[in-house]
């Protein structure tokens, strides 16, 4: 998969002879999205033209809500793989700023869409809108579709238990908490993705030495701990318990940081690249008044992800 982040400079030759296209932040890549992408490739492969997958850093939520942006499910990196571990062709993500903020909808399709990306076939879900103040939209697309001959499909709403599929449904089940109803809308277990690095060892000299994941995030969609498992160390997903959030015992950081112990595993594993799916969440964060108490908090934490994790 080929990623493009400059609108200037995308390469016409990737899409001499046309592309199927679908647009959207697809944070967390919940069933709607997949949905969505299996419908691009598919007439991808119908049509013998390359699928590209259109996005914005930072994504348009971010860029309007720069003082409380939403948390993201996915960060830049786990997107990435995503899509290409999917087959998409092309990943097309530029940056989203004051120029692409105001850009009218009409000059979005004639100058973005045909005359850069040589559109000819749009996928696009039931909520698409876009260009300045949202104002394109599937009605738009049909009334010029033939003029500028592209065709257009629009994909209905995934429906899980009556709740449509979205990414703020996703986001608000993580915060209460609700890993399994968050799955179901996922088609999987919540995942974050990034690389052990060194931490202050604290675990370690409490008896619990633990895997600091950087998530690179300024905010996370949950926080407390949780029964999780681990890729990407063995052949098989490993066990552990895990915490995320800031350490108000100790530090209160800024950025939530993400901790884990793997149960019954001793390896030097700084510098990995691993992937963690958390199950079930055991509590909130907490404050302890000293090391004692948050260690014999540890010890039931560990017991309780070891009893969940038995039975799923």
């Amino acid at each position: 998969m080929q990623l493009i982040r400059s609108i200037n400079n995308f390469p016409h030759e990737l899409v001499e002879n046309g592309c199927v296209l679908t647009i959207g932040a697809f944070d967390g890549l919940h069933l709607g999205h997949q949905c969505l992408l299996e419908n691009v490739i598919k007439q991808s492969e119908k049509s013998n033209l390359p699928s590209v997958v259109m996005s914005f850093e930072p994504t348009p939520g971010e860029f309007f809500s720069r003082d409380k942006p939403p948390a993201r499910l996915m960060r830049f990196r786990e997107k990435y793989q995503v899509l290409k571990n999917l087959g998409i062709d092309i990943f097309f993500c530029p940056r989203f700023d004051n120029k692409m903020q105001n850009i009218e909808a009409d000059d979005f399709i004639r100058q973005l869409l045909i005359h850069r990306l040589n559109l000819k076939y749009l996928v696009i879900g039931d909520d698409f809108h876009f260009a300045r103040k949202r104002s394109g939209s599937y009605e738009q697309l049909k009334k010029v579709k033939r003029l500028l001959e592209f065709e257009i499909k629009k994909i209905p709403s995934v429906i899980v238990n009556d709740e449509r599929t979205s990414s703020t449904l996703v986001r608000e089940l993580l915060h209460q908490g609700d890993l399994l109803k968050a799955s179901q809308f996922l088609g999987k277990p919540y995942q974050m993705s990034g690389r052990v690095v060194t931490g202050k060892k604290l675990g370690r000299k409490l008896g619990y030495p633990t895997a600091n994941v950087n998530i690179q995030r300024l905010q996370s969609a949950l926080m407390g701990i949780f029964a999780v498992r681990v890729h990407g160390l063995a052949d098989k997903p490993l066990d552990a318990v895990a915490s995320l959030g800031k350490r108000p015992t100790f530090y209160q950081g800024q950025k939530p940081l993400l901790e884990v112990h793997i149960f019954n595993f001793n390896k030097d594993i700084y510098g990995c690249y691993i992937d963690v799916d958390f199950i079930s969440k055991i509590r909130n964060e907490i404050k302890f008044n000293s090391a004692d108490e948050l260690v014999d908090q540890m010890h039931k934490d560990a017991r309780d992800a070891k009893n969940i994790l038995s039975t799923q």
